[in-house]
Order: C-alpha cells, then sequence, then structure tokens
C-alpha cells in the first residue's frame, strides 16, 4: 500500500499528459499560410485571343521564264529596288531570232505560193470561160466543159490552202516573236526584290512550269500576318478588330495591326480544325522582315470601369485542412468562383462571379467586393507575405 501512495503522483502526471495529447490531437492545427496580397481594381478590361503566324508583305510575285535557255543577264539582285517594265533578267535570245527568221522565210514562201495560186485561178476562169464559148459552137465536147469547170474549181480550192497556209506562217511568226519577247524579263510590278532563285550562266528549263528566277515584293511598308485561329475561339474573331504582337528581333516593342480578314477555308490538323485570320499591320519603318514569325493577340472585347482581380488570385488555394476547404466547396453556387481575404492571422473566403477574362486580369463582381480591397495571391505573384503557402486541395 505504500508502494502504491507513492507511485500514484506519477500516474496522475502520466495520465494528464495523455489527455492533453488526445484532446489536441482531435482539434484542426492551425496551419501557417504564406501568400501575398494584391488589391481590387477598377479599371479597363481587354479580352484576347491569341496565335502565331508569320509575317508576309500584302502582295508578292514570283517572276518566272515562260521560255528555256541560258541566263544571260542578271539586273537585279537581292533587295534591290526595281521598277515596273524595267528590264531585270535576259536570256540568251540566239536560237529565238533564228526561229524568228525561219519563221519569216516561211512566211514569205507561204505568201508566194498564195499569189501563185491566184494566178493559176486566173488562168482556169480564162480556160473555163474559152471552153464554154466553143461549147456554144458545138467545137468542143461535154467532156472537155467539165474539165475545165473541174480545172477552176480546184484552183480555187488550191488558193484556200495556200491562204490557209499563210495564216499558220503567220502565227508561226508571232510565235517565234512572242518567245524572243519572253526571253527579256521584265518587273510585273514596283517593289524589292526578296529573293534570286538563278545565276549568269544557268540554264532554266520552261517545259513542265515556269521557273522562278525572282520574288519581288510589292510594297514593305504594308505586311500581313497570316494567322491560324482553334476553331474554340473563331466564333469570337471578326474582321476590323484590333491586334497586337510581338517578334522575337523586338522583344520589348509591341506592334498593332487590324483583322482584315476571317477565312472560311477550314485547314485540320491532328484533328483539330483551325481557320487563317489575315492580320494587315504597318511596317513604315521597314523594321519588320518576311517570314518573322509573330505572337498575335487579337482583341475580341473590352470593358471599361470594371472590377478586375489577378487570375493568380482566383487560382489561389491557401493551404488550410481539408474539412475546411470541403465546406467552402459545399457552400459554392454554379457560375462562382472564390477569392480569399486576410482576416486576422488566416483568410476567410469570398464568393464572386467572374466576368470578361483578360490575359492577366478576371472581372469579378459581388455584393462585398470593393475596390481596393486586399485579397490573397500566391508568394511572389505580389507584394509577399511571411509565411508559406502549400498545395491545398482544389475547389473548382
Amino acid at each position: 500500500m505504500p508502494r502504491l501512495l507513492k507511485l500514484s503522483p506519477w500516474l496522475i502526471l502520466v495520465a494528464a499528459v495523455a489527455a492533453a495529447v488526445y484532446l489536441y490531437s482531435d482539434r484542426p492545427a492551425q496551419v501557417a499560410l504564406n501568400y501575398g496580397t494584391t488589391a481590387v481594381k477598377r479599371g479597363t478590361l481587354i479580352a484576347t485571343v491569341s496565335a502565331t503566324g508569320t509575317l508576309n508583305p500584302l502582295i508578292t510575285v514570283q517572276v518566272g521564264s515562260q521560255v528555256s535557255g541560258t541566263i544571260e543577264t542578271l539586273n537585279a539582285d537581292f533587295n534591290s529596288r526595281v521598277k515596273k517594265g524595267e528590264v531585270i533578267a535576259q536570256i540568251e535570245p540566239s536560237l529565238f531570232k533564228a526561229q524568228v527568221a525561219q519563221a519569216e522565210a516561211n512566211l514569205a514562201s507561204a505568201t508566194a505560193s498564195q499569189a501563185k495560186a491566184e494566178v493559176s485561178i486566173e488562168d482556169a476562169k480564162r480556160e473555163l470561160a474559152r471552153v464554154k464559148r466553143l461549147r456554144s459552137q458545138r467545137m468542143v465536147s461535154e467532156k472537155d466543159l467539165d474539165t475545165a469547170q473541174f480545172a477552176y474549181k480546184s484552183a480555187l480550192a488550191d488558193a484556200k490552202v495556200r491562204q490557209a497556209a499563210v495564216a499558220q506562217a503567220q502565227a508561226a511568226l508571232q510565235q517565234a516573236r512572242v518567245n524572243l519577247a519572253h526571253s527579256t524579263i521584265y518587273a510585273p510590278i514596283n517593289g524589292v526584290v526578296l529573293s534570286r532563285d538563278v545565276d549568269v550562266g544557268q540554264t532554266v528549263a520552261a517545259s513542265f512550269q515556269a521557273p522562278t528566277i525572282y520574288t519581288i515584293a510589292q510594297d514593305l511598308t504594308r505586311m500581313q500576318i497570316a494567322t491560324e485561329v482553334d476553331e474554340a475561339f473563331i466564333g469570337r474573331v471578326k474582321a476590323g478588330e484590333a491586334a497586337t504582337f510581338t517578334v522575337f528581333a523586338y522583344p520589348d516593342r509591341t506592334f498593332r495591326g487590324k483583322v482584315a480578314q476571317v477565312r472560311l477555308n477550314p485547314k485540320v490538323e491532328s484533328g483539330v480544325v483551325k481557320y487563317d485570320c489575315i492580320i494587315h499591320v504597318d511596317n513604315k519603318d521597314l523594321a519588320l522582315k518576311p517570314g518573322m514569325t509573330a505572337t498575335v493577340a487579337i482583341q475580341v472585347a473590352d470593358r471599361k470601369g470594371v472590377l478586375k482581380v489577378p487570375n493568380a488570385a482566383l487560382r489561389y488555394i491557401p493551404d488550410l485542412p481539408a474539412s475546411e476547404l470541403a465546406a467552402v466547396r459545399a457552400q459554392l453556387k454554379p457560375g462562382q468562383s472564390v477569392l480569399w481575404v486576410p482576416d486576422g492571422e488566416t483568410l476567410k473566403p469570398m464568393f464572386v462571379r467572374t466576368g470578361l477574362v483578360g490575359e492577366r486580369d478576371t472581372e469579378v463582381s459581388g455584393e462585398d467586393v470593393q475596390e481596393g480591397m486586399s485579397v490573397a495571391v500566391p508568394p511572389g505573384r505580389a507584394q509577399a507575405g511571411s509565411r508559406r503557402h502549400g498545395h491545398g486541395l482544389r475547389l473548382f
């Protein structure tokens, strides 16, 4: 009995510690939160559709050769400015000159044959008249008359054949002259030479298609971007809408343009349907070069004087116990999102409705939303707090 009395204080102490551990383990632990804060702002919100595309001149002409031959001279090179009608290349013309001379000789021969046929007609006509006169006097037979008539008709037919031969020779001469003219290449438009695809002495063959000699851009001060927009967003894009874009060559500069056309022809790539949108841009300083890759943002909607928060604020989930997050989730109504508002040492949820979604901000509305109020964002997105941000359970 004295021994039991001696141990009883220790037993009481152990029991008290066990009870305290059991009591506090059943309570949710106070979670240390880490977050930044930002303010709800009022201002203009712009919604955009993003796409990428390639810069090209509005009008680009590929200048080729319609005849085959050896390049004799090239009068333009890369970046050369040319005027419409200016000689920019010459194919060696001696073969075409010879063809013209041969065609002229054939035409002269055909013309002479036609003249001879016309003389034969006159001769057959006179002979027919003489035989008819003699036949009326019964001095020749009926067969002689038939022979004279046949000779006259044959002379007429032969004259038509000679006339057709003259026309054929004239066409051949015209073709030979056209081929000779095509051996001289002229600039079809005023512009700048983007590329030269042949060298002096190179033989070009135009048997199946015209070989390209130059590529000429009409005006580099006006350019266009051909972008592909996903079918999920094409319904929001209209002709006339403003667009901004950047290029890798000038990462700190934003260029502006306007949607000129939304083409109806669909493109299917890996099961994804896309549509071409053509954006016209000014390039008066010639900073933009053909072929540059442009990252485009097409402005599809804008609102002024709306309350907005960073998109990160709507994605932020504090590292609270799962039971608390579940309770917040249960209170969410369709179409609502959650903002977390600092409340002393913790955060309290505020239910809001979202409107227009921009590239960085989203429109929010609700009874408790006020301009200037603080909301939580992940640390590093704004003025960071001093607490840890965990990977909380997603609410939506």
